[in-house]
């Protein structure tokens, strides 16, 4: 969804996008436009498959299965990543956040969120902000819980990001995330390198060990980390469906029938590692000492 916060950050996070792999060719529907990866185009299209103001899968059930029996009930929330503006919404409108600072890197997605934020009269509750690349821009001790929906994945220093996260936490604050990892730590397979290239983003994918390492050496405690590999097996196959049907139908008027036909060949590849279990959609959740 960025080597966001990293590029040294670059990206600080957004819906489905990543860090290491390759890129497309230049040519490509699925190449940056105006130097940003979530550009309006993209935008539309991952809105038509999964709702608006969404950039990853599940919508407002997954933050829902995500958050848990987390109480965040007038709690403060950094969510990084904060993408299209749904995911924020959700977590004020459904989750009874009290106030939730959502950071992103690119100007147009954020443009969409604050537009959405703006007509659901939610301003005074969900602030907005673009980050540049490097630490969080906030002082230790911020905030209560540190929220992400899978948009870490484009930060390849998962130990530097932790320390990060660790620091703008309150004493007992949560990290509440999900994240697209792969499922070792050797080199992605060749099917695996195929998918990733065809993304045309930049990944900066980890394994769950280390996850669990980068969170342990951070200082988190109660450190979980559960697969959703199982789950998203299943939603990308309807994903597909949808895609190749009146979705996909109904997208190419707006986006283009080429940028349909790519993404559909993107699910394509997806499909065969979502099975083999090499890529691993996975919940993350841990707690900083209080």
């Amino acid at each position: 969804m960025f080597a966001r916060l990293q590029r040294a950050g670059r990206r600080v996070a957004l819906c489905h996008r990543q860090r290491i792999m390759g890129r497309m060719d230049r040519g490509s529907a699925m190449a940056t436009q105006g130097g940003e990866h979530y550009h309006a185009r993209m935008i539309d299209m991952l809105q038509a498959i999964w709702g608006e103001g969404f950039l990853s899968p599940g919508g407002t059930e997954e933050v829902g299965r995500l958050v848990g029996d987390a109480d965040l009930g007038g709690r403060s929330i950094l969510d990084i990543g904060c993408g299209a503006g749904g995911i924020d919404i959700a977590l004020v409108r459904n989750h009874g956040a009290g106030y939730v600072t959502g950071i992103d890197v690119e100007d147009t997605v954020l443009a969409c969120a604050r537009a959405l934020v703006a007509r659901e009269s939610l301003g005074a509750r969900i602030g907005l902000l673009k980050v540049a690349a490097g630490p969080l821009p906030f002082p230790p001790g911020t905030f209560d819980v540190v929220f992400s929906k899978d948009s870490i994945v484009h930060i390849a220093d998962k130990h530097a990001l932790m320390r990060e996260v660790f620091r703008v936490l309150k004493p007992g604050g949560r990290f509440i995330a999900s994240d697209w990892l792969i499922g070792h730590d050797g080199a992605p397979s060749p099917a695996m390198a195929a998918y990733i290239a065809a993304e045309g983003l930049d990944f900066g994918m980890a394994s769950p060990r280390r996850y669990e390492d980068a969170l342990r050496g951070a200082g988190f405690v109660e450190v979980s980390v559960t697969s959703r590999n199982a789950w998203y097996r299943n939603q990308a196959r309807v994903e597909l469906a949808r895609l190749r049907g009146p979705v996909g139908a109904a997208a190419a008027r707006t986006v283009g029938q080429e940028f349909v036909d790519e993404n559909i060949a993107i699910w394509e590849r997806m499909i065969p590692v979502l099975d083999s279990g090499e890529h691993c959609p996975t919940h993350l959740r841990a707690s900083k000492p209080a």
